[in-house]
């Protein structure tokens, strides 16, 4: 099984080099590229040092989609391909290698991605979505699940994802026209095709992001441009809604045993996701 990896870059910093060390380890043989969007901090010449292939974008020319299928078209020919954020620290030598162990024991799984754990730096709230959105279960998914995990069976998380390539093919690649979440439209594809999505719970990551308020509103702006745009997917798999209000709940009873303070700045940041989300639904 040939595999590769791609990571969208810009402006790294100084954690990429521990990234770049860690995947240096990795018990998974791969072929590496970024696609770097005009970093000024030398984020190209410190991956090439580590072997990676550089595709250079011009930054304003970043999608989240179609950037991924400008790279994955200049690596291929591949089996399987990962995907990572450059914010992203793997958990041990082997967190590639079980990501993408699924593909030879499950031919109709096409997609799979692994579990995210917050950073050490990560606020409680922070961390409570990681567990929910994450947990230390693993996890196969049909198009069937959706009566019982409703939009959430298709999520997936392109921070930390393997696909295999003849899959991906085969539903268009990745869209070059949504905002974001360029990984549940392609999940939600392959479901569509009667393809399995896995989740690895024993495959590792750190990635969190301790958001303001304000970041929250920006981004599920975008998120509300998208479920507006693609419509398909809330009609078949239900809606986004549901979902956020069963992880608030979650959230506010583990914060009020943790700090109840806590509770004011996350209802805030909740009001901003909400307000953003619907915003992002109107205007799209």
């Amino acid at each position: 099984m040939k595999c590769g990896l791609i990571i969208p870059t810009l402006n790294a910093g100084e954690q990429f080099k521990t990234l770049l060390t860690q995947l240096a380890a990795q018990t998974l043989p791969t072929k590496k590229l970024i696609v770097d969007s005009e970093s000024t901090d030398g984020t190209a010449e410190l991956a090439k040092s580590f072997g990676f292939e550089v595709l250079t974008i011009p930054r304003k020319n970043f999608n989240h989609g179609a950037t991924r299928q400008l790279a994955l078209e200049k690596i291929l020919p591949l089996d399987v391909i990962i995907f990572l954020t450059q914010d992203v620290l793997l958990h041990d030598d082997e967190s590639l290698a079980r990501l993408v162990k699924i593909f030879d024991a499950d031919k109709s799984v096409s997609l799979s991605y692994g579990r995210q754990l917050p950073h050490k730096n990560a606020t409680n709230e922070a961390a409570i979505l990681r567990a929910f959105n994450y947990p230390s279960e693993s996890q196969l998914r049909s198009f069937d699940d959706r009566k019982i995990f409703g939009l959430k069976t298709a999520f997936a998380s392109n921070s930390f994802a393997a696909y295999r390539v003849e899959a991906l093919q085969s539903v268009g690649g990745f869209p070059s026209n949504v905002p974001l979440c360029e990984d549940m439209y392609v999940a939600a594809k392959m479901l569509l095709r009667g393809l399995k999505i896995y989740y690895a719970a024993s495959a590792q990551v750190y990635h969190s992001h301790n958001y303001t308020a304000v970041q929250e509103f920006r981004r599920y702006v975008q998120i509300g441009k998208f479920h507006a745009q693609e419509s398909w997917i809330r009609e078949t798999f239900g809606s986004a809604e549901s979902a956020g209000k069963k992880f608030v709940l979650m959230k506010l009873s583990i914060l009020a045993k943790k700090n109840p303070l806590d509770c004011v700045g996350a209802i805030f940041r909740d009001f901003a996701k909400f307000l953003g989300y619907r915003i992002g639904r109107i205007i799209s």
